[in-house]
């Protein structure tokens, strides 16, 4: 690294990223093996440990918890100090916070198989462990803000905003959401019952993703789309009113998953209209970070790095139409609870936060270990097509599965009988479910082929000492 970097804390950087890259191609495997399960049922081999309802958690958390937060830990604390200036608050810290979360994700790999799971969407894992996710949380927010109030410079760069918001809210809608009675060790029982339970779940459930997988996420992009641009952000006061509306109207739009259902009519119409306003920071912040990279026009028709950014920002604008079409009443009745719901949820995380780590990871970690250019141009290229391929034929075919099942459920004949009983409905739906499993595969089969680049760059010997990431 120049001499610059050289004041900076990059090695529990490396860590961090190195973890996530990891985390990335485990979680997104074991989603393939679902994939493939879900096609061929003997996959689950009769085997207690590796049937769906066991594998399905430990994909989400080792996407979510493995390859999301350690990325978002890691470029946080980088773009804090470069941003700020200054090193971090406390390098002990920082290693207790790296150590530690990996620890809670060995024992999410540990207890999950083995079935302790308190069945909670996006936080299945039980109360000690919960505990010990609240300790390092709040270990990591003192390592960040404390790093924040080191610095030397007089602003807060928009960066940090977003990633305070999503450390703030995710350790409130964690803490509340896991409130529970322990009844023994690895099993416990939730404080809230009934359609109460229903709504603080997903008030945590959406707003993990809306804060973990989408104001972290922005976070980091606000900082590596201008890198990678080599232009300065397009609006910096648009990336403010972008923060402001994600916070002013993100964490009251969870409720949009219980329309139909016995939570009070009042809590859903909040939900829906709540989810529709969402339509505006969000496509208002895509633009933002869109003609950031289009100021470089010339570059972005041969830099596939850029490319995957510009990539991400198409699907969040996908992903994010499609949460308030949802909230739609008569959209729901035909698309919640079926395979359309998993792929809307899919080209996000595959196509926003996917695609948006996959460019990270390309940027940085050369950068992180001072070398000049990527092993192979090709391979990133191969990795880009199959990227796409993946992520739009997985999506495709699982709204058309989810559009023809939630309209086979609905049909009625005229004395009110349904047409189709659940075995023909999924008939209709098994070979999308089989090109599922084929987009699963693309898209992995890119992340080996980008491990595969990165690795050989990290051992290359050459060295660039004129530009810092």
């Amino acid at each position: 690294m120049t001499e610059i970097s050289a004041q900076y804390n990059v090695k529990i950087v490396k860590y961090f990223v190195v973890a996530a890259m990891a985390w990335a191609v485990i979680g997104m495997t074991i989603g393939v093996i679902l994939a493939a399960q879900l096609y061929w049922p003997v996959l689950n081999f009769d085997s207690q440990y590796i049937q769906f309802g066991r594998l399905r958690p430990l994909h989400t958390s080792g996407v979510i918890y493995g390859f999301v937060v350690n990325m978002l830990m890691g470029t946080s604390l980088y773009i804090a100090q470069r941003t700020g200036k200054c090193e971090l608050f406390n390098q002990s810290l920082a290693w207790m916070v790296f150590w530690g979360w990996q620890l809670i994700l060995l024992l999410a790999v540990i207890s999950l198989p083995l079935g302790y799971t308190t069945s909670k969407e996006y936080a299945e894992l039980e109360w000690p462990i919960d505990l010990l996710i609240v300790l390092v949380w709040v270990l990591y927010a003192v390592l960040f803000f404390g790093t924040l109030a080191k610095r030397t410079t007089k602003h807060i760069f928009v960066a940090n905003w977003f990633f305070a918001a999503f450390i703030i809210v995710i350790a409130m809608i964690f803490v509340v959401n896991n409130l529970a009675l322990p009844a023994y060790f690895m099993k416990s029982y939730s404080v809230f019952a009934g359609a109460q339970d229903a709504i603080v779940q997903w008030w945590w459930g959406h707003n993990a993703v809306g804060f973990l997988l989408t104001a972290g996420l922005i976070g980091m992009n606000y900082y590596f789309i201008p890198k990678a641009a080599d232009r300065p952000i397009y609006s910096y006061r648009l990336s403010i009113i972008h923060f402001w509306g994600l916070v002013g109207f993100y964490t009251w739009a969870g409720t949009h998953h219980l329309i139909y259902s016995s939570v009070p009519v009042w809590v859903q119409n909040i939900g829906i209209v709540m989810s529709l306003i969402l339509w505006l920071p969000s496509w208002g912040g895509a633009f933002n970070s869109a003609m950031t990279l289009l100021q470089n026009k010339q570059k972005l028709k041969t830099d596939y790095i850029m490319l995957f950014f510009f990539s991400a920002i198409i699907y969040y604008c996908l992903a994010t139409f499609e949460g308030p079409l949802l909230a739609i009443r008569w959209f729901n009745m035909i698309a919640h609870n079926s395979e359309w719901v998993i792929g809307h949820v899919h080209s996000g995380a595959l196509g926003w936060v996917g695609m948006s780590g996959i460019a990270m990871f390309y940027y940085f970690i050369p950068r992180l270990w001072g070398k000049e250019q990527l092993w192979s141009s090709r391979l990133i290229k191969w990795h880009f097509w199959l990227a796409h391929a993946g992520v739009l034929l997985y999506a495709v075919a699982l709204w058309i599965a989810g559009i023809g099942e939630g309209y086979m459920w609905l049909a009625q004949s005229d004395n009110g009988e349904l047409i189709y009983s659940f075995v023909e409905a999924m008939n209709f739906k098994a070979p999308w479910l089989f090109l599922r499993f084929v987009a699963g595969v693309l898209f992995v089969l890119g992340l080996v082929l980008m491990v595969v680049n990165l690795v050989k760059t990290v051992r290359s010997p050459a060295v660039l000492m004129a530009k810092e990431a």
